[in-house]
């Protein structure tokens, strides 16, 4: 019997320039999410950005006039500690390098965070990046802890232009140590599953929107899920033609989504036929 998860429409969406750009909303973005809500869609918030908490991420939203709940936003740190609790269902140990996101993540997970031979080294975002923590994560890898990331991206935003991410933040570790961190963001499909799973729905009408080729497109093109590319954020058309792999489909931004005429890949191929 056909599962029914595989006939409810759902999206997953980014969030910096998707929904927003620094603290300014995006045209067309609260009347997309209201209309997800009123028509009772399931979405989510997909974001790679380890440091915030959700309630933070629900804050900043609502500041812009976007009141949705908690439960709607899932993050690399959030992946990050439901990976390790399928690989160590036992429990396990990480000395971490990171914001109170990717902190409140994993102790909710009941992952001890400690210095003391630990399992696992986990970098995430973080304002206090200095030398001695990268001494103790590149010595406790060398002594054996395995070496987690929580997202590839090599700068993030700012009002000043782009700064330091996780990805950025693990080159002197890995160099050092000639050990590469597991990275668990986007595009790694595992966060995607992760991201699934907890709406409850299938892939074949699953859409991903997002802004960056590099992540969210090639994410959810791995996943299996329908890809929506907006023109509002890092990719313009002429980056986007760079790439060996396109989305399915190209709007300016959000607010030309129509949620009830969107075809997935799968009934647009059936279309087709």
């Amino acid at each position: 019997m056909q599962d029914k998860r595989s006939y409810q429409k759902s999206f997953i969406m980014d969030m910096d320039g998707v929904v927003y750009t620094g603290s300014k909303l995006i045209f067309g973005a609260k009347a997309f999410i209201s209309r997800l809500i009123k028509d009772n869609y399931k979405f989510l918030f997909l974001t790679n950005n380890s440091y915030h908490t959700r309630l933070e991420l629900r804050d900043r939203l609502l500041t812009m006039g976007i009141e949705v709940d908690d439960n709607c936003f899932y993050t690399s740190a959030m992946a990050t500690a439901s990976f390790l609790k399928v690989q160590r269902p036992n429990g396990c140990s990480a000395f971490v390098i990171g914001g109170k996101g990717v902190f409140e993540e994993l102790e909710s997970a009941g992952i001890e965070i400690t210095a003391k031979h630990p399992d696992y080294v986990i970098i995430g975002e973080t304002e206090e990046y200095d030398y001695a923590k990268i001494i103790e994560a590149t010595l406790l890898i060398q002594e054996g802890a395995k070496f987690i990331a929580t997202n590839p991206d090599l700068t993030g935003p700012s009002l000043r232009g782009p700064v330091p991410a996780c990805g950025a933040l693990v080159a002197p570790i890995e160099k050092v140590t000639g050990v590469a961190p597991y990275f668990l963001g986007k595009p790694n499909p595992v966060m995607m599953f992760l991201a699934r799973k907890k709406l409850g729905v299938h892939s074949a009408n699953c859409f991903m929107i997002g802004d960056r080729m590099d992540t969210d497109i090639m994410g959810g093109l791995e996943s299996g899920m329908t890809t929506c590319l907006v023109l509002s954020g890092v990719t313009d058309t002429e980056a986007m033609n760079r790439f060996p792999y396109q989305p399915d489909y190209v709007f300016n931004h959000l607010g030309e989504i129509d949620p009830d005429a969107i075809l997935s890949r799968r009934d647009r191929v059936e279309t087709d036929l």
